[in-house]
């Protein structure tokens, strides 16, 4: 063996003993990918994974030029889209990126509602699944005020009054978010402490616990495969399957390119404190189920406003979500529920129903 190469078999060993990465490689090449008719499903999470990390990339770029003070963010973001070579580029595909990886999201989530696959043992699969969920829309609503624009200072304000209507913390959660009673300076420097440091720790920590659950666990498969008495068919994960999730994330990097190149994000006008808040203001599409279902419910419901039943309902609603795997005993005992199947497909229409809605009521009105 030449001096080279045991330098390297050496170096190769020093580094596997301290990482455990060939216990991790051998996992991967020994690992098998179900194939049937919900197989297309799988490829949602790789999907989500990759524009998280296009997120990360992106993020890490727009750094570099942006100012977290509001009396400089708007003209850093401004700067950064008008002179910087490329900034419109990279700030367009991490705003399309945020989009889409949140839409995936939800796809990889109602698609693991309906097939059960929080059956055990991967209920702690489905817990940080869901935790990641909500990390996701935090990272839309942080990220959403950082340009200081008008549109976004004023959804703000909106969304932070939300948390306030909640009893007896309502008030302590406001000033945590605010930094203060209103949105301000001191809000901006919040949410970008939120939205570059805490929430990616908590997002990478969590990501990891995920993938190491499903690749320990390996792929659920419907119920019908679990009992039949023939074993599925399947692929490897390495390299058959990996190549098909890397296909997918080609074409979701040309669909960036080309949303980016097509439909770049506006920046608008500089908020202005002062000034009165635009006539129809909405949230982000991942925010509007909930936004238009608060509109719609009335000022008092038996004496209790409506607005803090909404806010408690959704609450509930998300705890609900999280123990499921605790609640549909039916399907960790391997049986048929109906009940629960009837609830996802429900929470689901909801969720589009009201969304479409949202977008259909004239702001105006």
């Amino acid at each position: 063996m030449s001096p080279l190469r045991e330098s390297l078999t050496r170096l190769w060993t020093w580094f596997d003993s301290s990482t455990g990465l060939s216990g991790v490689w051998a996992l991967a090449k020994k690992k098998e990918v179900p194939i049937h008719k919900h197989t297309a499903w799988y490829y949602l999470g790789g999907m989500t994974l990759f524009l998280f990390l296009v997120q990360i990339g992106t993020g890490v770029l727009l750094l570099f030029y942006y100012r977290p003070s509001s009396g400089e963010a708007f003209e850093s973001v401004q700067f950064m889209m008008a002179e910087v070579q490329f900034g419109w580029l990279i700030r367009s595909i991490h705003n399309w990126a945020a989009n889409l990886m949140i839409f995936t999201l939800f796809l990889h989530l109602f698609t693991v509602l309906l097939v059960k696959a929080y059956r055990r043992p991967r209920q702690l699969t489905w817990y940080t699944g869901v935790v990641l969920m909500g990390l996701a829309m935090a990272f839309g609503f942080t990220g959403y005020l950082l340009p200081w624009n008008e549109l976004a200072y004023f959804a703000t304000r909106v969304g932070t009054q939300i948390t306030g209507v909640l009893p007896v913390v309502g008030d302590f959660l406001l000033r945590v978010l605010r930094g203060g009673e209103d949105v301000t300076g001191a809000t901006l420097t919040r949410f970008y402490a939120f939205h570059v440091a805490l929430l990616p720790i908590a997002t990478i920590a969590v990501v990891a616990i995920h993938v190491l659950l499903v690749q320990r666990q390996g792929m659920s498969v419907p119920r019908r495969i679990e009992r039949s008495k023939e074993p599925p068919r399947s692929m490897p994960f390495f390299p058959n399957f990996l190549i098909r999730d890397a296909v997918g994330w080609l074409a979701a990097l040309a669909i960036l390119a080309a949303l980016a190149a097509f439909i770049p994000a506006e920046l608008g006008s500089k908020a202005d404190p002062f000034a009165s808040a635009p006539v129809g203001i909405k949230p982000e599409w991942y925010f509007m189920f909930m936004f238009q279902t608060l509109k719609f419910l009335p000022a008092h419901i038996l004496g209790i406003e409506g607005e803090v039943l909404g806010v408690l309902g959704f609450g509930l609603a998300g705890l609900f979500l999280f123990l499921i795997p605790v609640l549909d005993r039916k399907s960790a005992a391997g049986e048929r529920s109906p009940v629960f199947t009837g609830i996802a497909i429900a929470i689901i229409a909801f969720i589009v129903v009201m969304t479409i809605v949202g977008y259909m009521v004239d702001p105006a009105a």
